[in-house]
């Protein structure tokens, strides 16, 4: 045969965010039932189950649950294997299995009897006791097995092994150990043995595959453990040390740059298994270089592989194994492992911190998006750094800011009047937008200063921060400053200036204390705030994005809902329209707002992103099917790229999302009976009815639970599960979050019954999908009518006479036990409420005490985990409160401390929680709060006091106090965030005291 070497040139129309991309693997693991480790195949059965074969055993997988099959007595259903390193797999319409083993032979699973049946070795068996591989045959239930001592076809049917190579006739250097066999569509089999490619021609004997292309050549004969014919016909063959080659229609062997040849990205190691997925993509496993994959459209080669810095990555480099179930779900045996990847679930993708990569973030957290006027995609990260998405060139640029800002999230981006990036965090730096050169300190002024927000207006930059909005002149350098000032309506609405955007005729102004206008040529600002008593208010003063949709329509972010105007006019009326938790929100803390060009708008929230249609208000939330896998988001961090995708940060990394972007299609996701019990006996496996089959329960079998779940292997904590029996049950019975799903009845009365199942999932597509199957429950001999007659009449009798006699006895006895157990009752109570009443206050204050203020904090902190909605720690200690007793007397600072407490609790929130920690030290736990809002009201507590005389007889006493704010980053201990809030308080009081600090990371 003939062979020559080409390179595949690749086609126009690569994604530009392709190398940017992360794809997210979920993984199956030991934690999860797999009783080793280490997998080495993967097939999906008749019905839908995935089995995975490991060096441990035999499992099968219904998203939940996984029944074990090893050598074991105790193994699933008393079905033992004869080995339990499982090679090869394939599964066979009656819903059994072919399993080729390591030194047990080949072995058939019967679903009807829940037994192994082993074929023998040697005379009238396989060739060998190591089964290799295992393939079908072109001929219906024929397959062909690759074992240590040649090629073997088995026909199902009979049961008849015949061998197929180590024949006379066939090659003479063909050495009988073959790892892995294939029959084409054109009835060529072939075969890769320990010493090269082999193939029989219809009617023929194995001949050696040759080429007359060196590199070709030598390649065939390195060992061959992958074949598989894609869909342009062409052989692909994956060898031991050399990668991979294919070899066409013609019989001509072509080389793949960086695929073939030892130097290549399998980097020596063994290609194991080839899968091409239905997009043209071919999928290669390796026995220690993780996956590569080769598109066959746009010839771009890329390596998956473990990456210890992103869970998410593939859980182990070593793969045996690629399999493509019906829901479209990659899966790939890993030795850590069955990692499986949803490539239709792409209209939302991550990019990922990494510093293994040089295509992934360099911090975690994303805090600021923008896009300049190249097109290139600006990230401002945590700890003073910059990531650079040039989209065009494919290429990230790392940066570091320097001197103050080295430490602080980077919070705002800006373009210059002279072309340069500004980006704001402690103070302003400046970055030349062709050598990426920074210059720190832009504005001395602001040096120090945490930087929210930024827009240019003509020469000047506006500047939004916690002092209020700043306006810089660049041409003669001056700054000037506007506050909020109580006594003048017509000032700054509030100093924490958040988000800046143009209007119509004028400057916009987002603050947590609702928008200042300012409009062109006037003076002063025009306020909006929340009224409790008008509904079209703004719903809630904290507010953040703004954007204009096709038709003119006004959307704002609030932390109240969303906001809109459906008639925006410059100067008003400004009557809001709300969408929030009645209309289907899930969290009405809305941190970022973008609208896409169908006029869809997309926000991002605390615990997730929602599409809202912006004609009907419907509501969507996106779920792991759409690919969203970064839970919480960051406060105004947010932009459209050039190709009109959406960019949300997030704390975890950046979420992309494609709006117009449409998956494959797929086979619907199917609902399905995975294993059925009677008297916690199972069934076999061939009696498990399908939709509409039925259940028999005859005898004492009373007792049946159904375990049943949706077949898509995807986001199984976002799908919701239900069932009903209809003759027995007036409502659905809800599965709760995170339990596998069973229906379980017990002493079911005889009867025919109806058993619905439901799944609902989440996402973008949404959708419930049901099922359901008769039961059949046979009476026993005495729930004939006429028995169960008699019975009744004779127990009506019995029972009304016992019943009149214990009557008169036991109502006297329950008088006398009921007072005496009302007395107790109420003494007990009156005692427990005082109890607890005194363990949990402090006696000084009245306030909670250290030990009772913490167990409720760890409660906020739970539930933050839960839900994803943030809050923060504040620590506030009495400046040198050693003073005060010394000076005035203990009596003065018991005074002192009780006036503190009184003042702190006095502006707390309702859901807050106020204690005293120790000492002259109070804590403050703010539910709901980021950082920045910790702060404000910290501030606003320490100025307070600050103003406060506080008198003790003739003594006329003043404070100051020192406060630290640290914000909860998941999943951080209550004990970590104390840690933290403490640190900021020391670094409060290092700074000179009568101050606030945020703790950093």
């Amino acid at each position: 045969m003939t062979a020559a070497s080409a390179q595949v040139a690749p086609s126009v129309g690569v994604d530009p965010w392709a190398v940017y991309e992360s794809v997210w693997f979920d993984t199956v693991s030991v934690a999860d039932g797999l009783p080793h480790s280490t997998t080495t195949a993967i097939v999906q059965d008749t019905r839908g189950l995935i089995w995975i074969g490991t060096f441990g055993g035999l499992v099968r997988y219904d998203g939940y649950r996984m029944q074990v099959f090893g050598q074991e007595p105790d193994s699933y259903a008393g079905a033992v294997l004869p080995d339990s390193y499982v090679r090869a797999l394939i599964p066979l319409e009656d819903g059994g299995l072919l399993i080729g083993t390591n030194a047990g032979g080949l072995v058939r699973f019967d679903p009807s009897t829940m037994r192994f049946h082993v074929y023998p070795v040697g005379p009238g068996g396989t060739s060998s006791g190591k089964i290799f591989a295992i393939a079908r045959a072109r001929e219906r239930g024929e397959f062909l097995i690759a074992t240590e001592g040649g090629v073997d076809r088995l026909d199902l049917a009979s049961g008849r092994i015949t061998h197929e190579s180590v024949t006379a006739g066939d090659a003479k250097d063909m050495l009988p150990r073959t790892f892995v066999v294939a029959e084409d569509k054109a009835g060529n089999l072939w075969a890769g043995a320990d010493n090269g490619l082999f193939v029989r021609h219809p009617g023929g004997h194995f001949e050696r595959v040759r080429s007359a292309d060196p590199a070709v050549e030598e390649i065939l004969h390195d060992q061959v453990w992958a074949l598989l014919q894609d869909s342009r016909g062409r052989l692909w063959v994956g060898t031991g040390q050399s990668g991979a080659i294919y070899i066409d229609a013609k019989g001509q062997g072509h080389l793949v740059p960086g695929f073939s040849g030892k130097g290549g990205l399998a980097r020596r190691r063994t290609v194991r298994a080839l899968h091409e997925t239905p997009q043209g993509v071919l999928w290669a496993a390796t026995d220690g270089a993780g996956v590569v994959t080769y598109d066959f459209n746009t010839g771009r080669l890329r390596t998956l592989s473990h990456d210890a810095a992103m869970p998410s990555s593939l859980p182990g480099d070593i793969t045996r194994d690629i399999f493509q179930d019906t829901s479209g779900n990659i899966w790939v045996a890993t030795e850590l492992g069955a990692a499986h990847y949803d490539p239709n679930g792409r209209k939302v993708f991550s990019v990922l911190p990494s510093p293994l990569e040089t295509h992934t973030l360099s911090n975690a957290n994303v805090h600021s998006v923008f896009v300049d006027p190249r097109g290139r995609v600006w990230l401002g990260l945590g700890m003073g750094r910059i990531d650079v998405l040039d989209l065009g060139k494919g290429t990230m640029h790392h940066l570091q800011l320097g001197g103050e800002q080295a430490e602080r999230d980077v919070q705002a981006f800006v373009v210059a009047p002279d072309g340069s990036i500004w980006a704001g965090a402690q103070g302003i730096s400046r970055i030349d937008p062709d050598t990426f050169e920074l210059k720190s300190s832009m504005i001395p002024n602001l040096d120090g200063r945490l930087i929210l927000s930024m827009q240019r207006d003509g020469d000047d930059i506006l500047i939004g921060g916690y002092d209020g909005l700043f306006r810089y002149d660049t041409v003669h350098g001056t700054l000037t400053q506007m506050r909020h000032d109580e006594a003048d309506p017509k000032s700054l609405v509030g100093d924490q200036v958040r988000f800046i955007v143009r209007m119509p005729d004028a400057w916009w102004f987002a603050t947590i204390s609702g928008i200042s206008i300012a409009y062109d040529g006037e003076k002063g600002f025009v306020n909006l705030r929340h009224d409790p008593a008008d509904p079209a208010s703004l719903p809630q003063d904290y507010t953040g994005s703004m954007a204009f949709d096709s038709h003119g329509r006004l959307w704002l972010g609030t932390f109240g809902g969303i906001a809109y105007l459906d008639a925006f006019k410059p100067r008003g009326p400004f009557r809001f329209g709300l969408i929030g938790a009645r209309e289907g929100l899930s969290n009405t803390k809305i941190n970022a707002l973008l609208i896409d060009h169908d006029d869809r708008v997309w926000a991002s929230m605390a615990n997730g992103v929602a599409m809202i249609d912006s004609a009907s208000h419907r509501v969507a939330d996106l779920g792991i099917r759409d690919g969203l896998r970064i839970p919480s988001y960051i406060h105004r961090a947010a932009a459209e790229a050039p190709g009109g995708e959406l960019m949300f940060g997030g704390l975890g990394g950046l979420t992309v999302v494609r709006p117009y972007w449409v998956a494959p299609s797929v086979a619907p996701p199917r609902l399905a009976i995975t294993q059925v019990s009677v008297n916690e006996k199972p069934l076999p496996l061939e009696k498990v009815p399908g939709e509409g089959g039925r259940v028999v329960l005859d005898g004492d079998g009373r007792n049946m639970r159904v375990d049943f779940a949706l077949l898509d292997f995807r986001a199984p904590l976002e799908t919701h599960y239900a069932y009903r029996m209809d003759e027995a049950d007036g409502a659905w019975n809800e599965v709760p979050r995170g339990i596998p799903p069973s229906a379980i009845y017990t002493n079911l009365a005889s009867g025919t019954y109806t058993l619905r199942l439901r799944a609902t999932m989440r996402g973008l597509d949404a959708r419930t999908v049901e099922t359901s199957i008769r039961v059949m429950v046979t009476p026993r001999w005495y729930e004939s009518p006429w028995t169960l007659l008699a019975g009744i009449a004779l127990g009506v009798l019995a029972f009304f006479g016992l019943v009149y006699l214990r009557t008169l006895y036991l109502r006297r006895r329950a008088q006398l036990l009921q007072a005496q157990v009302d007395a107790r009752t109420r003494d007990l109570k009156a005692a427990n409420e005082r109890l607890d009443h005194l363990a949990g206050t402090d006696e000084l204050t009245g306030s909670l005490n250290r030990r009772r203020f913490l167990e409720q904090a760890e409660r906020v902190r739970q539930g933050a985990a839960n839900d994803g909605i943030p809050f923060s720690l504040v620590l506030i200690d009495i400046d040198e409160f050693k003073a005060v007793n010394d000076t005035y007397g203990h009596l003065a600072g018991d005074t002192v401390i009780r006036e503190t407490m009184r003042v702190i609790s006095s502006m707390c929130r309702a859901d807050d929680l106020a204690g005293r920690f120790g000492g002259e030290e109070f804590i403050l736990c703010l539910p709901g709060a980021l950082a920045e809002h910790a702060l404000d009201i910290t501030e606003r507590v320490r100025h307070a006091l600050g103003a406060m005389v506080i008198v003790h007889g003739d003594y006329r006493i003043r404070i100051t106090v020192s406060a630290g704010v640290a914000m909860w980053r998941a999943p951080e201990s209550l004990n970590s965030l104390l840690g933290r809030a403490d640190e900021a308080l020391y670094e409060a009081k290092n700074e000179g005291r009568n101050r606030s600090c945020i703790a950093g990371l």
